[in-house]
């Protein structure tokens, strides 16, 4: 079972050195980008569920 666990760990070791190490800081700002491109698309859809809620009298 060690020897599983080892290279389980050795291939994940390989996968990051091969793939995020080259690619450097472009992963991290991809993740934040996407999380205000996110952002402003729930922002824009709860403000027009709020806008229909109004015209319908169901807002508390």
């Amino acid at each position: 079972m060690r020897e599983f666990f080892y290279a389980f760990g050795d291939f994940f070791m390989w996968l990051f050195e091969n793939t995020l190490e080259p690619l450097g800081n472009i992963p991290n700002n991809a993740a934040i980008l996407l999380g205000f491109v996110g952002l402003f698309i729930w922002l824009k859809m709860q403000g027009r569920f709020n806008a229909e809620a109004k015209a319908n009298g169901t807002l508390k």
